[in-house]
């Protein structure tokens, strides 16, 4: 990936006057121009449609002159406003110092930049700054303005947010940073943050994100992937929603990473390794190319690098055609010469086919760096709703990987186990029959997994309250059911560990 210019796009408030961004953060909270305060402002549906880059339900709902409902006009909705009105809310000759403002033509004023509240996970008020008009990620028809402009909050940005283990650590890693919004989350529990891009715009956006969220600055640099770093430098926790569209070419920076196919994700992956701590993490969300002939699973876990385990989950599966009718209508092509999109469309299925390439997976990548002797991949399927935020989720998963690791089924039988919370037994069978076809164990938080289990594993998992071990409780199942103890211990440690591995059991100490 080269370096992009930005020449053709405004300019941007400045990145050094921290004091300004103080001042002007203290005015918007002073002015409930906060998360909390939009939803009582517009109500539900007008905040939702501001999500999708509707704006006209916020337009009509912010038509006074009340503090709140200018910054909504102003920041969110691009539209000049009076100084006169702005003078008792912001401390405006400040902000045109700085560059937060311009002058609009007469006594009007408008915004640099969009400035978007953005609430934390533990209620905390920041603000996601982006280009004009691009405060949410992916809306159709921003790429198409200018290669370099750089996008706000959008549906991958959260995810990833949401996915990521959020423990203390000393150093995390923002590889692609774009507005800063993963760099904005690691520094609530990271000592120090780096955050790199390729577009030296999108540095400076981060810079101005983390100032006016009032959260300490990042160590920002620019370039590709991890070509920004020095030789030695590891760290705790990598993350990155990086350009992982798979496209004919390298046309709009936010997307489009600049390699073949889905090298890029598979660069990004396979040298994260070397860049991790001990027990540290790397997080991505990807693209990967489902190619005639080769089974996608084996082609994710080619990327996993050495010394790490890894947990890939597919969220979704498109046929080219409708791969490249999103991307190109991400782009606004949709929008213009009709020759000009079909020949678009074209590049993209040509691209495909050279590659044979039948379907495009997206999901999530986890990498955990374990160095054990044998690692633990997991490449599955789950297109099913999930409850975020994850990050704990994806922790008790390697977690337990490790228990399993250090325990044979000897060992296995003298743990004792707990049921995980929210989990309930659904017995599926005709209407009116004596037993059950089959009995099914459903989680109703994190993964919200689904498994079928004969008779001896439901009875298993409903008295696990990690009183007993796992031996004790088949004895005493072998009795009642007068089968052979020794057998039934032989057979159900596989079981467990699939109860275990998908979440249903938690190893107790």
């Amino acid at each position: 990936m080269e370096g992009v210019s930005d020449a053709s796009l405004p300019p941007l408030p400045s990145s050094d006057r921290t004091d300004a961004a103080a001042r002007l953060r203290e005015a918007l909270l002073g002015a409930s121009f906060t998360a909390d305060g939009l939803l009582d402002l517009l109500g539900a549906p007008a905040y939702a449609a501001l999500a999708r880059s509707e704006t006209v339900p916020a337009l009509r709902a912010t038509r006074g002159d009340s503090p709140l409902e200018l910054l909504v006009r102003l920041f969110l909705l691009q539209q000049p406003v009076p100084r006169a009105g702005l003078d008792a809310v912001l401390p405006v000759d400040v902000c045109l110092e700085s560059g937060w403002l311009r002058s609009a033509g007469g006594d009007a004023l408008a915004a640099t930049v969009d400035v978007r509240p953005y609430g934390g996970s533990d209620g905390e008020d920041w603000f996601v700054v982006s280009d004009l008009g691009c405060a949410v990620g992916g809306a159709g028809g921003i790429g198409s303005r200018d290669p370099g402009v750089v996008l706000g909050v959008g549906g991958a940005s959260t995810t990833l947010a949401g996915i990521t283990v959020r423990t203390p650590v000393g150093s995390a890693l923002d590889v692609g940073t774009g507005s800063g919004i993963q760099a904005l989350h690691a520094a609530r529990h990271a000592t120090r943050v780096t955050a790199t891009d390729v577009n030296p715009r999108a540095l400076h956006i981060t810079a101005l994100t983390l100032a006016l969220s009032g959260v300490p600055a990042a160590d920002v640099r620019e370039g590709s992937l991890f070509t920004p770093l020095r030789d030695d430098e590891t760290y705790d926790l990598i993350v990155s929603n990086p350009p992982f569209v798979i496209s004919p070419g390298a046309r709009l920076t936010y997307r489009d990473g600049g390699m073949g196919g889905d090298d890029l994700c598979r660069t990004l992956v396979q040298q994260a390794g070397a860049r991790l701590n001990p027990g540290g993490y790397a997080q991505f969300l990807a693209n990967w190319q489902h190619v005639a002939g080769e089974d996608w699973q084996d082609r994710l876990r080619s990327w996993v690098p050495r010394g790490c385990d890894a947990w890939i989950v597919q969220r979704e599966v498109q046929d080219v055609t409708q791969y490249a009718e999103l991307w190109l209508r991400d782009a606004g092509d949709h929008r213009g010469d009709e020759a000009e999109y079909r020949a678009r469309y074209d590049a993209w299925l040509d691209e495909f086919e050279a590659r044979k390439v039948r379907a495009v997976g997206f999901g999530w990548i986890t990498l955990r760096r374990s160095d054990a002797a044998v690692p633990s991949v997991t490449v599955e399927e789950w297109p099913h709703p999930v409850e975020q935020p994850l990050g704990d989720t994806v922790r008790a998963h390697f977690e337990r990987l490790d228990h399993l690791r250090a325990h044979d089924d000897a060992a296995l039988l003298e743990t004792c186990f707990a049921l995980a919370d929210e989990v309930v037994q659904e017995q599926v069978g005709l209407p009116g029959a004596e037993d059950p076809e089959h009995v099914v164990l459903r989680q109703n938080r994190g993964m919200r997994r689904a498994t079928k289990v004969d008779t001896i594993g439901a009875g298993f998992a409903g008295v696990c309250d990690g009183s007993m071990s796992a031996g004790r409780i088949l004895d005493a199942i072998a009795q009642l059911l007068g089968e052979d103890p020794v057998l039934l211990r032989d057979r159900t440690p596989a079981q467990i560990r699939l109860l275990v591995e998908q979440g249903f059991l938690n190893p107790v100490d």
